[in-house]
């Protein structure tokens, strides 16, 4: 009962350490990749098109305040009409 718990372990670990394959992506058989985008010339590898742009994961540029300060004015800073 034990080695047949320890082999399905083994098979088991296996089988799971077999999913984290990772290579290039392609598309499948008998598909292509999309067209290219309006105004470029060439189609955008699988790389390319995984890759988010900076709008999609801008920058992070958060200056704390530790201390309490006084705002400058604000020309747009409008009463309602």
């Amino acid at each position: 009962m034990v080695k047949k718990l320890a082999w399905l372990t083994c098979t088991a670990a296996l089988a799971l350490a077999g999913c984290g394959v990772r290579t290039d992506l392609k598309p499948k058989v008998g598909h292509s990749l999309p067209v290219a985008p309006y105004g470029m010339k060439e189609r955008p590898t699988s790389a390319e098109l995984l890759t988010p742009r900076p709008q999609a994961r801008p920058a992070i540029n958060v200056e704390l305040r530790l201390k309490s300060e006084v705002r400058a004015d604000d020309p747009f800073d409008l009463p309602p009409p």
